[in-house]
């Protein structure tokens, strides 16, 4: 009989914490420090932030990542993209480089905004590594933003964040730069005898370079491409790709221990929705239209300036007299995002219902539109002045229309044929509006096939504008919200466009 001796530790346990220790130890956060400006995100951040914290970080983040994808998905240059986004990048993710303070990288105020970027991105990535369609559209627009990032550092800080990387990379010997400097020349594109002489030139497996690969501006020799400094931000970008297509895996096998955090999950599942559009909500000075009449018997002549959604819902009740109750709930927010008063309101519906009795319209509809003023029901209604008009993301997310219903987004509920019909009715009749609404559609970009009927219906105000340089690129940002659309149509096409000055900006909000 073998002897059992109680103080051998069991091999197979020699190893494991004794889980009482580890339950009660003290979590030791480390809060990180950071050199460079630019970031790769390969060590998750530790430290405790608030939960407010958690939700605007990734909310500023996503308002940048969403321009990057719009300015995408409308194909504009490097050059236009730079522009629409750094005064957005400004405002809402700002990262200073270490030669704007005197203290260098130390400075708490550039710790601060570097701290904001590295947990904004690690947040977002938690919400958009759930599907493989969101993990590629959260690194096309990451890897956006970091080459805008790095092309906007200076030399010296470039210098630095590369030297950090440790990339895999060969430097050529002047020897071998020699021998190869015919076929360097010939093989890459605006290249100097003197280039070839003076620059650093850098080995690499071609593979980890297909976009230069395939553009044909590097020499390749068995198997190592053979790349010049100037293109240095291709073998970056790719590692930073890399990295973060890894990350993205592991997080996505990760997230299933996130289903017993009811506090994040929900924050989570909403910013994985903002990605189609960003939700909004109105700001009070976004309701003020300087001489603008709007009461109830200016909503007709009114309507040519509302989005398709509202005047989709306009048409229907001219026509019938009547909408069911999402229905009216989209369109009394809508009317009164405009400015409507509840009263002319209340006259506009009763006018509208000319098909039933007083005592019925009091008895069934009246209570809903005080309601939705905040005239009525519980404290929190009141307080709250009523609902909020619904932004683009609501719409699109919410309450799909069911049958006999009205409401929704007419890009996203309607067939391809009925929204044609509905374009065409209310002007629409350019071939080409209609081919790239379709495309816009068919890959699911309902909010850009929307600003691209309203870029074609003002194109010439527009124009304009920028001209007379009375608008920036920012107030002429991507529509998200209906009432943003009705406010830039009536500016753009009274003439106010130059007396106001600016669009009309959203606040963005969970």
């Amino acid at each position: 009989m073998i002897r059992h001796d109680s103080n051998r530790i069991d091999p197979k346990r020699r190893a494991t914490i004794d889980h009482k220790k580890r339950q009660f130890a003290t979590p030791i956060y480390k809060q990180q420090v950071y050199p460079c400006r630019l970031n790769t995100y390969q060590v998750p951040p530790t430290a405790e932030i608030k939960l407010e914290e958690f939700e605007q970080w990734a909310i500023d983040r996503l308002r940048i990542l969403a321009a990057l994808e719009t300015c995408s998905f409308r194909n504009n240059s490097p050059a236009e993209t730079s522009d629409h986004v750094k005064p957005l990048l400004d405002q809402w993710l700002r990262l200073d480089s270490n030669s704007s303070s005197a203290q260098g990288s130390t400075d708490p105020r550039l710790q601060e905004q570097r701290r904001k970027d590295h947990y904004s991105h690690f947040i977002l990535r938690l919400a958009f590594s759930s599907t493989e369609d969101l993990r590629r559209r959260f690194a096309r627009a990451e890897g956006a933003l970091f080459r805008l990032r790095f092309q906007s550092e200076t030399a010296r800080e470039r210098h630095d964040f590369v030297a950090s990387l440790d990339l895999e990379w060969e430097a050529v010997s002047e020897w071998e730069k020699r021998s190869l400097a015919q076929d360097l020349l010939n093989a890459t594109p605006g290249l100097k005898i003197s280039d070839i002489d003076e620059g650093a030139w850098f080995k690499v497996d071609f593979e980890t370079i297909s976009e230069l690969v395939e553009a044909r501006r590097i020499f390749v020799k068995g198997g190592k491409a053979f790349v010049p400094t100037k293109e240095q931000m291709s073998i970056v970008l790719a590692d930073f790709h890399d990295r973060l297509n890894r990350g993205l895996e592991l997080t996505a096998r990760a997230l299933p221990r996130l289903d017993e955090d009811d506090r994040l999950s929900p924050i989570l599942e909403h910013l994985s929705k903002n990605f189609a559009t960003p939700d909004s909500t109105l700001a009070d000075s976004d309701t003020m239209l300087p001489g603008a009449s709007i009461n109830a018997s200016s909503i007709d002549s009114l309507s040519r300036h509302f989005p398709l959604c509202m005047r989709n819902l306009h048409i229907i009740l001219r026509k019938n007299s009547h909408l069911k109750h999402f229905s009216r709930l989209q369109y009394t927010l809508f009317l009164k995002g405009l400015g409507l008063s509840m009263e002319d309101c209340l006259i506009f519906w009763r006018q509208s219902f000319r098909l039933i009795t007083d005592e019925t319209f009091s008895k069934e509809y009246r209570y809903n539109v005080r309601h939705a003023y905040g005239d009525v029901g519980g404290d929190a209604i009141r307080r709250g002045r009523g609902y909020s008009p619904f932004s683009c993301q609501k719409i699109l997310t919410e309450h799909p229309p069911g049958s006999g219903e009205n409401h929704g987004c007419p890009y996203r509920h309607f067939g391809v044929e009925n929204l044609t019909t509905l374009l065409q009715a209310t002007g629409v009749n350019d071939r080409e509006v209609l081919r790239g609404v379709k495309e816009d559609v068919d890959k699911k970009r309902y909010h850009i096939a929307c600003n691209r009927v309203f870029e074609w219906a003002h194109k010439s105000e527009i124009r304009q504008v920028k001209e007379l340089g009375t608008w920036k690129s920012a107030d002429l940002d991507t529509i998200v919200h209906p009432n943003t659309y009705f406010k830039r149509s009536y500016l753009l096409s009274t003439g106010l466009a130059a007396e106001v000055g600016h669009g009309g900006e959203m606040k963005m909000e969970l």
